[in-house]
């Protein structure tokens, strides 16, 4: 997907992509991507609180909202904290393009578990 990672902690994860490359057949970055997208900056922020507790995290929820698209550019990801607890983090995501306009609002809920990710 072309992510790039430019700030991380547990508060916030900021990523950017490019959109070529990840386009649908109409040529709009595709509306999956975007979740992805939030997913992947939502869980590394889940993922870095959770380590400071020696858990990891694992998806609960997600939910998008796609209020526009481009065919060309770059997108930036910015996952800010909402909930960081013992059990749950909760994050709100949001996808600009780098005109400024958004392009998606996002809500991801991860759970954190004792151990390891089973292969």
């Amino acid at each position: 997907m072309g992510v790039k990672v430019l700030e991380q902690s547990a508060e916030r994860v900021v990523i950017t992509a490019p959109i070529e490359g990840n386009r649908q057949s109409f040529g709009l970055l595709h509306g999956g991507a975007m979740v992805a997208l939030a997913e992947a900056a939502g869980s590394w922020a889940a993922v870095i609180h959770g380590s400071t507790m020696g858990k990891v995290a694992v998806g609960l929820e997600i939910n998008a909202t796609h209020h526009q698209s481009r065919r060309s550019g770059t997108v930036t990801v910015t996952a800010t904290a909402i909930h960081l607890g013992g059990s749950t983090t909760t994050h709100e995501v949001i996808l600009t393009h780098e005109d400024g306009t958004r392009l998606c609002t996002a809500r991801i809920t991860n759970f954190l578990k004792k151990g390891e990710i089973p292969a």
